[in-house]
């Protein structure tokens, strides 16, 4: 059985998937609830994987950050933490009510020149030259602290 399903890391828009509503599909961004507004990652960061990005309470933010071996760039803005991880990596998982994914094109966190950028702003710098944080991790700790059982499957 081939468990390999490619996927193209160039999503067509942005989408967030609202884990709080029960049957957890792809919708566009509400405007009254988006997805971070444009974040911009630290120069000289390889993101071959592309990215999308986790957010989760900013009240389990750091307790989070606290437990990972490994965090990549992480951004927070009034009431949610941003965690970079690699595109795909809301396949086959279900992210706890309350977690909101956000898939959308890479230049949504491309580094701007010269410009300060707004909205959120970035709490933790990786260690290294690689924005994600490991997305297995940071879902145990999300589901963890949510207190539900982690939930996958081996289909898309």
């Amino acid at each position: 059985m081939d468990l390999h399903h490619p996927r193209d890391p160039r999503p067509s828009a942005a989408t967030v998937r609202d884990r709080s509503c029960p049957s957890g599909t792809a919708r566009p961004p509400r405007r009254h609830r988006p997805g971070p507004a444009p974040l911009s990652l630290p120069a000289g960061l390889s993101v071959g994987l592309g990215h999308d990005a986790v957010g989760t309470s900013a009240s389990h933010g750091e307790r989070i950050l606290a437990r990972l071996p490994r965090a990549g760039c992480v951004f927070a803005d009034e009431g949610r933490w941003w965690w970079i991880v690699p595109s795909g990596s809301d396949i086959g998982v279900a992210w706890p009510a309350g977690t909101h994914y956000v898939v959308g094109d890479p230049s949504w966190t491309r580094a701007r020149p010269g410009g300060r950028a707004s909205g959120p702003r970035l709490v933790h710098g990786p260690d290294g030259d690689s924005p994600y944080t490991a997305p297995i991790p940071l879902y145990f700790l999300v589901c963890r602290f949510a207190g539900v059982p982690p939930r996958w499957s081996l289909a898309p």
